[in-house]
């Protein structure tokens, strides 16, 4: 394990915290090996229902650490391409097998990588002061880790490719505007509302909310024959679930009820 990243399970809910707030929070080998380990963790535990993404101190992510660049201008590019597939690439490739919702607290400037690796979560929720920008242009690449997959999704191609393509700035109030994020709060109220945000969702039927997840992303890239087919087999599954069951009866007995995920 390593300091640079700070990972903890409290009621239901898991924390990935970021912790170089020097750098703010640029990513490493080593931050990317524990951000990834945490993340198998999180995928196995059955005590893990949300999973929260944050950083400390005044910045998310500025993505991959741009001080450390000229040292690696005479590096291979087979060696370059081994970094992201091994180390960057994990991230993503983790969170596509991994069912549980993901909510990303953005807690400051999220630039290059640092925007991306906040566009794979689920959900955003983002401190007033909090701010975007796709800086691949400045040093002269571009989304190597998968940001030009993920933002177009999110907000549409012509609009993808303006944030691409000028690296501006967009302030949390746009980002919420254009669909980068879900919900703009005070920068003091940003992890009492994300817990608030992933307490209300881990209080709902698990088996459930990952069905839900998992449809979702897979009807992104099904027609709609094959999607509604897939949809009939896990609703068919889904009657026969002990949450479901619970569900039903507590409605019938007005009470609130109590799952257990299976």
């Amino acid at each position: 394990m390593t300091d640079q990243l700070v990972f903890e399970v409290k009621d239901r809910i898991a924390t990935i915290r970021l912790n170089r707030p020097d750098r703010y929070n640029a990513f490493t080998p080593e931050m990317l090996k524990a951000w990834a380990d945490a993340l198998r963790e999180c995928k196995d535990r059955e005590d893990v229902y949300v999973i929260v993404l944050t950083g400390t101190g005044k910045g998310f992510c500025s993505g991959g650490d741009v001080g450390n660049m000229q040292n690696r201008t005479e590096d291979s590019a087979y060696s370059r391409r081994l970094f992201l597939s091994d180390y960057v690439h994990q991230i993503p490739l983790l969170l596509e097998q991994i069912d549980k919702p993901v909510i990303v607290a953005v807690n400051g400037v999220a630039t290059g990588a640092g925007m991306d690796m906040a566009l794979m979560g689920d959900l955003r929720v983002a401190a007033r002061s909090a701010k975007f920008a796709e800086t691949y242009l400045k040093v002269g690449l571009f989304a190597g880790d998968g940001g030009s997959w993920y933002l177009p999704r999110l907000v549409g191609t012509p609009k993808a490719l303006e944030l691409f393509w000028t690296a501006r700035w967009v302030s949390a109030e746009e980002a919420e505007r254009i669909g980068i994020v879900n919900q703009v709060v005070e920068d003091d109220q940003l992890m009492e509302a994300t817990y608030e945000l992933a307490a209300k969702i881990a209080a709902q039927p698990p088996v459930a909310v990952r069905m839900i997840k998992r449809a979702v992303k897979q009807g992104a890239s099904l027609d709609i024959r094959t999607h509604l087919d897939m949809a009939a087999s896990h609703m068919a599954s889904m009657y026969t679930t002990e949450d479901h069951k619970e569900a039903v009866n507590a409605f019938k007995d007005k009470r609130e009820p109590v799952f257990k995920g299976k």
